[in-house]
């Protein structure tokens, strides 16, 4: 996007005519929301002006609302840009425990893993965008230069190496945590399942957000646990109001959350929620189990700290793992149980042993030389922009009716037609056009709720097969909405 130089108005001062050049960029659309803006160096050659001119002109277009600043990065154009559909409302699960049911979980999954199939609603990162080529070149050198260890069963705990590192990000999440009070784990999912044999007995109740993970719906089940729903909006959570009233019975054993951008809504509790949050478990003295999977993958600002950043009474178990953001096959997780922390090493021995000290020793090594942190950057603007990207397909292509969710990080949106639509339809619909979506019962403790409601991932490669895989599906629920009408009007 070359520029020629600014020649000065006598009635404007200079950094003014620069913003307002690329204020009109924006607004005419060649510089589309998600973009990238020239560098500061960049655009000052372009067009003969100063730095201080291009920094005060990137700084009006801040206070205009247009542009956004993220450190080590850029300036980018801002999402505000785009008129997104509507956002859902909070939901407004049963009030009551229920048994758990999983059965529509293993088709849907199949489905989610056949690569003949348009991948559109696996919650998984497309592999290129992943470093690849430097995680293969650091198990080569692990292999040769820990060859005995790499292929023994190491600590119990995992290798201590990996231990200090996530430890390490997790002062980035605002915790304190010893290496010694972590457990590396076959990725986020064993984390949670330990945290859960730890916590409860079969028979007893765990809160969780609705709609939920499908796989902690998994768990839940293989423990014979019931499951009690809260009323969760996409923004900023479940309701604590309603988590407390659930408290207030006693019969509650442990809360289960996804603390950050969580999936499938996206939400994110702001701090004051999250301390409150942890007020409320001291109160009634109930444990916390917080899967924080997604919460390096921000789009703005500072990452946000994590539940556990709160707990000064270790009633708060945090799960979290490397597979959303550097590897989903290495299977590389870890928890800290916190007062808990013996009996989960305890499960962990008798599921299975521990870890393949292969992946461990990969991951450590790829952590503690630098390059994880400046992989995030990237992975971030990447999300950022598929995000945005899908979000305006959603619009251009879904029927006007449609909700879509706006997370500030992650890489899940969650689609909520009006009431009568039937994901289950789509679904099977889609499947036969070779498109795979996660319909909405599948996050449903019961099964029975958000039949109109689905889930989209956007950290897939785009390419003009997903751009089309958008206009399938929208043109798909354009059709079903419209029979719906119909068969309304027609009664």
């Amino acid at each position: 996007m070359p520029l020629s130089p600014v020649t000065l108005s006598p009635n404007q001062v200079l950094y003014e005519q620069v913003a307002d050049r690329l204020q009109k960029l924006i607004t005419d659309g060649t510089l589309q929301p998600g973009d990238r803006l020239p560098s500061v160096r960049k655009l000052r050659a372009q067009l003969s002006v100063s730095t201080s001119t291009v920094m005060e002109a990137y700084r009006l277009l801040e206070d205009r609302g247009l542009i956004l600043v993220r450190p080590q990065s850029g300036y980018y154009v801002k999402q505000t840009n785009l008129q997104l559909p509507q956002e859902p409302a909070a939901t407004a699960p049963p009030r009551q425990a229920t048994d758990i049911d999983i059965s529509l979980a293993f088709e849907v999954m199949h489905r989610m893993r056949d690569p003949a199939l348009v991948q559109m609603g696996a919650a998984l990162p497309a592999l290129e965008y992943l470093p690849l080529a430097q995680l293969n070149r650091v198990t080569g050198k692990v292999l040769r230069e820990h060859s005995l260890l790499a292929h023994s069963y190491g600590s119990l705990l995992g290798d201590g190496g990996l231990r200090a590192e996530f430890a390490k990000r997790m002062l980035d999440a605002g915790c304190s945590v010893h290496p010694d009070q972590m457990v590396i784990t076959n990725g986020a999912n064993e984390a949670i399942y330990l945290c859960l044999q730890a916590l409860t007995q079969p028979g007893d109740t765990v809160a969780i957000e609705s709609p939920t993970y499908f796989a902690m719906l998994e768990a839940l089940k293989c423990l014979g646990l019931k499951a009690l729903t809260l009323p969760t909006h996409p923004r900023d959570g479940i309701s604590l109001p309603h988590l407390e009233e659930a408290l207030q019975t006693g019969e509650v054993k442990a809360v289960l959350l996804v603390s950050n951008f969580s999936n499938p809504l996206g939400s994110c509790m702001d701090d004051r929620k999250k301390k409150r949050l942890v007020e409320v478990l001291n109160q009634y003295d109930t444990p916390l189990i917080e899967d924080d999977v997604y919460g390096d993958i921000y789009f703005e600002g500072d990452r946000p700290k994590a539940i556990k950043a709160f707990d000064a009474e270790n009633r708060v178990l945090y799960c979290s793992s490397v597979s959303k953001t550097l590897s989903p096959g290495l299977r590389v997780g870890w928890c800290t149980g916190g007062r808990y922390h013996s009996e989960i090493a305890r499960m962990k021995s008798i599921l299975n042993q521990n870890t393949a000290m292969a992946p461990q020793l990969t991951v450590a090594a790829f952590l503690s030389n630098g390059g994880y942190d400046r992989h995030l950057r990237q992975l971030r603007r990447t999300y950022y922009e598929q995000m945005l990207r899908m979000q305006q397909a959603i619009r251009d292509y879904f029927p006007a009716e449609t909700c879509v969710t706006r997370p500030a990080g992650g890489h899940v949106l969650w689609l909520e037609m009006p009431e009568g639509f039937d994901s289950m339809r789509l679904y099977r619909e889609a499947l036969e056009m070779g498109i795979a979506i996660a319909p909405g019962v599948m996050f449903s403790a019961s099964g029975q709720c958000y039949g109109n409601c689905f889930r989209l991932n956007t950290a897939v490669l785009w390419s003009d097969t997903v751009e089309q895989a958008l206009q399938t599906l929208g043109r798909l629920t354009k059709k079903q909405l419209a029979e719906n009408f119909l068969r309304a009007d027609g009664q």
